[in-house]
């Protein structure tokens, strides 16, 4: 690679996201020379990009934030449940503002490359700009959901009509009121915005490939009181979210379904119900295990939706059938159900009724013609690899990550790859990642990778990387727990499904997040056993 401008840093951290940001802090904290790299004009990350009407996290505000600070934690005020985009932005803002790490960054900026130096110990990235960084170590903050998706249909690039993906919706919103409307993708962005775009578009046609589970967020403001009662509890409730499966403070109900009475087991799946979203997925211990406990789960979901959709054949069509409840994310939703239930708005099964171009005047497909003024891919992302194996990173011997992981991604713990030293993933495969709260998540991770990098300063090391061997049995420990669950055959992103080509490997740790901190912990008490250590 030519270089222009030539700087020295000793760590890089690319995207400036919940990990990015924590990241960079602390790496200054550290007394490290970092440069953050993001491609966006601001920090933020996913939520910097992911502006489409709707967007919210499914993870409680209160919960979804940085602990790492006790001023910041009781000073910023949510003023809501679940937080749309724009306050998860303003607090992330906040952050950056509060710990002055713009002057950290280099924003509108992409990695273009990076070139492990293995005479030089370094790696050389290559930026949009133009120019070569040189840094000791490279943390890709990129995260787990950044690369969007867009499907390869016959003829998607003649529409003629505006063209939306909610991966990369334009800062300025956008007004579909009067149009005639497609949205193709009925996953987390497609159920958040569908009931949005229904409210202004004279006409909504939903193209479904594969029905999703959705709960009810039941979000709320959070009154005065409330809150005061958070500030007191923040202590409890992030030691419980800390030594968690998922980094929140909800866990399962305390007697196990077998032993409750059927009327019994009806009150807690109502009552889970009402906590909304995804934490209905874990209304009783085991219930991404047992098939009978899904089976339960199910039948009330099913009930619930046909409570509201009243039409037999559209809820029917609503209805997931290609995985247990749970084993794709649940979505969390705002009337997504009842937006079917308006005139304006129609249902394409496309497993019915597939499609077979898009024209410049909409969507084809056998059974018809769709004409539209607009269409709104909610299509998802590339997840966990996809941001990586996008750049060109060469590792030793001229390998990138994308040849190192063409037959499924590998890694030691989430964080090393074998033949990239100095290479550090944060919330990426082998990590719990989009299975726990990002935002504990991502301190985890970042703290973990310093803990790392500061661990071979002190000793003298110039490069650590992962075993190959020590990344296979790591590797093969995650399909071995996913394989003890229902996970283990659900067509999801989480093991690849969404992408055509894909290896279909299930990526994220599902053993637990307090476990997988527990074992890291004790990868260090050892001595990092699975990494080799060289000296320069």
């Amino acid at each position: 690679m030519s270089s222009n401008n030539t700087a020295s840093r000793d760590v890089v951290v690319v995207g400036a996201g919940f990990a990015g940001l924590y990241t960079t802090i602390h790496a200054r904290r550290a007394g490290l020379n970092v440069l953050g790299i993001e491609a966006g004009s601001d920090v933020g990350g996913t939520w910097y990009w992911n502006r489409y009407p709707g967007a919210r996290c499914d993870v409680e505000s209160i919960d979804y934030s940085y602990s790492f600070d006790e001023d910041l934690q009781q000073q910023w005020r949510w003023s809501e449940r679940y937080a749309t985009q724009p306050e998860i932005l303003r607090y992330l803002s906040h952050v950056a503002d509060r710990f002055d790490v713009r002057r950290d960054y280099r924003f509108d900026t992409k990695v273009a490359g990076a070139r492990w130096d293995e005479d030089a110990q370094v790696w050389h990235i290559s930026t949009s700009a133009g120019d070569t960084v040189t840094a000791r170590w490279l943390v890709m903050a990129t995260g787990s959901l950044s690369q969007p998706n867009l499907p390869d249909l016959p003829g998607r690039d003649s529409f003629a009509g505006a063209v939306y993906l909610t991966a990369n919706w334009p800062a300025e919103g956008v007004d579909f009121t009067g149009l005639r409307v497609g949205v193709v993708g009925t996953g987390s962005s497609g159920v958040q915005s569908i009931p949005l775009i229904a409210d202004q578009a004279a006409e909504l046609t939903v193209f479904q490939r594969s029905a999703n589970y959705s709960v009810p967020a039941y979000n709320r403001p959070l009154a005065d009181e409330e809150w005061q009662q958070v500030l007191e509890e923040y202590p409890r409730r992030r030691k419980e979210s800390w030594n968690s499966a998922a980094g929140s403070p909800w866990g399962s109900y305390s007697v196990p379904y077998e032993n409750l009475a059927p009327e019994e087991r009806e009150q807690v799946l109502a009552e889970s119900w009402t906590r909304g979203g995804v934490l209905y997925g874990k209304a009783f211990e085991r219930q991404t295990i047992d098939t009978e406990i899904n089976d339960a789960a199910r039948v009330y979901f099913e009930r619930r939706l046909r409570s509201i959709v009243r039409d037999e054949n559209l809820a029917r069509d609503l209805t997931p059938t290609d995985h247990p409840i749970g084993t794709k994310r649940i979505c969390t939703d705002s009337g997504y159900f009842e937006t079917y239930t308006r005139p304006n708005v129609h249902l394409v099964n496309l497993r019915r009724d597939p499609i077979t171009a898009i024209t410049p005047g909409g969507v084809q497909t056998e059974s018809g013609f769709h004409a539209l003024d607009a269409i709104v891919y909610a299509t998802g992302f590339d997840a966990l690899t996809g941001a990586l194996t996008a750049i060109d990173i060469i590792g030793r011997h001229g390998h990138t990550v994308r040849d190192a992981w063409k037959d499924g991604a590998q890694t030691y713990l989430g964080i090393g790859v074998p033949g990239f030293p100095n290479l550090l993933t944060l919330n990426g495969p082998g990590s719990p990642s989009v299975l726990s709260n990002m935002a504990l998540g991502s301190e985890q991770q970042g703290s973990y990778a310093l803990r790392l990098i500061l661990h071979a300063a002190e000793h003298g090391y110039s490069s650590v990387e992962a075993r190959s061997d020590a990344a296979a049995a790591w590797t093969a420990h995650l399909g071995e727990v996913a394989g003890k669950t229902l996970f283990a055959d659900a067509p999801s992103w989480y093991a690849g499904a969404n992408i055509p080509g894909k290896p279909r490997t299930f990526m994220p740790y599902l053993g637990g997040f307090h476990t997988y901190t527990a074992r890291l912990d004790e990868v260090a008490g050892n001595g990092y056993p699975g990494f080799v250590f060289s000296e320069n």
